[in-house]
C-alpha cells in the first residue's frame, strides 16, 4: 500500500488508473477506523480496483462548540487497519493541502441540509459536501462509499453528485452494528462505560418502531411519542430529535405511505449520538398498500 499526502500526486495515480481503463473506489473516512469502515472497503474492493481510502478530519464540518481538536487521531493504528484490508491507497492529506491560503469556496445543498443535523449543527453540511466534492474531483473514483448511519449526509452527497453531474457513483451501505445494537461510531469511543450502556437505548428504541410499523402502525406521530417514551425512561439519555421523515425530501411525514427514514439523535453526556431505520411501504398484492419492511 502506498501513503500519499498531497493532493498533485493523488491525481496524478487517479489520472493513471484511469488512463488503464480501471474502475477506483473511494472511501472517505476521518479516521478512528472501525468495523464500519472496513465492511465499506471490503465492498470497495469486491467492485472496484484500485481502492483508496482517505483520512482527513474535516475542519470545516466542525462547529465552533465541537470537537475538532479532540477528534480522535491514531494515524499509524488506522494505517495498519487499511493496509491490512487490502487497500492499494492511503490519501492522507494535511488541512493545507485541502484548503490551501486563500481558499473560499464552499458547496451548500439547499433544503436537504436545513433540518436536523443540519439545523443542529450550522455549516455542517456546507463542510461536509465541500470535502467531499474535493475528494471525488481529486481521486476521480468511479464508486464513492459512504455508510448510512450518516443518512441525511448520504443523501446530500448523493444530491450534490446528480445536481453537478459528477462521474461518481455514490454507493451507500447499511449500518454496522455491535451486538447489542449499538450502530459503530468514532465518537462511541468518547462514553463511559454507564454511558455506553445507557446508549443501547437508541437500538431499542428504533426496534419497538419496527415493531408497532410490522404490526400495521402508520401514524408516525404515535411512532414518535413510543419512541420518545422509550428514551426518556433511560436517565443518561437527552434526545436532541425523533423524527420520521421522507427517504427523498426529509420533509416530516404524517403517515407512512412510501419509503420513509426514523432518525434520532441523542446526547449521553457530552457525546451526541445518531442512528436511524429505514421503512419500506410495499404492496406485493396489488391493492391497498399495508406491508412494512424496515431495515435497522
Amino acid at each position: 500500500m502506498e501513503a500519499i499526502h498531497t493532493v498533485e500526486w493523488m491525481k496524478q495515480v487517479a489520472r493513471h488508473a484511469r488512463a488503464e481503463g480501471r474502475l477506483t473506489g473511494l472511501v472517505p473516512t476521518m479516521g478512528a477506523l472501525h468495523a464500519g469502515h472496513l465492511s465499506l472497503i471490503e465492498a470497495a474492493r469486491r467492485d472496484s480496483s484500485p481502492v483508496i481510502v482517505s483520512i482527513f478530519v474535516n475542519p470545516k464540518q466542525f462547529g465552533p462548540t465541537e470537537d475538532y481538536r479532540k477528534y480522535p487521531r491514531d494515524f499509524e493504528a488506522d494505517r495498519r487497519k487499511v493496509e491490512d484490508a487490502g487497500v492499494d491507497f492511503l490519501f492522507a492529506p494535511s488541512v493545507e493541502e485541502i484548503y490551501p491560503p486563500g481558499f473560499r469556496t464552499s458547496v451548500n445543498v439547499e433544503g436537504l441540509a436545513d433540518r436536523l443535523e443540519g439545523k443542529t449543527r450550522p455549516g455542517h453540511f456546507r463542510g461536509v459536501a465541500t470535502v467531499v466534492l474535493k475528494l471525488l474531483e481529486i481521486a476521480a473514483p468511479r464508486f464513492a462509499y459512504f455508510g448510512r448511519k450518516d443518512a441525511q449526509q448520504a443523501r446530500i452527497i448523493r444530491q450534490m453528485a446528480a445536481d453537478l453531474s459528477l462521474d461518481s457513483e455514490i454507493v451507500v451501505y447499511p449500518i454496522v452494528r455491535e451486538p447489542d445494537g449499538l450502530a459503530l461510531s468514532s465518537r462511541n469511543q468518547y462514553l463511559s462505560s454507564a454511558e455506553r450502556k445507557a446508549a443501547t437505548v437508541l437500538h431499542r428504541a428504533l426496534s419497538g418502531a419496527r415493531r408497532a410499523i410490522e404490526a400495521g402502525e402508520r401514524d408516525t406521530m404515535r411512532i414518535v411519542s413510543a419512541m420518545r417514551r422509550e428514551l426518556v425512561e433511560e436517565p443518561l439519555a437527552s434526545p436532541d430529535y425523533v423524527e420520521i421523515v421522507d427517504a427523498d425530501s426529509f420533509e416530516p411525514v404524517v403517515r407512512l405511505t412510501r419509503s420513509c427514514l426514523v432518525l434520532l439523535a441523542v446526547r449521553f453526556g457530552g457525546t451526541r449520538l445518531i442512528d436511524n431505520m429505514q421503512v419500506d411501504i410495499v404492496d406485493p398484492r396489488g391493492g391497498v398498500v399495508n406491508e412494512a419492511i424496515c431495515s435497522l
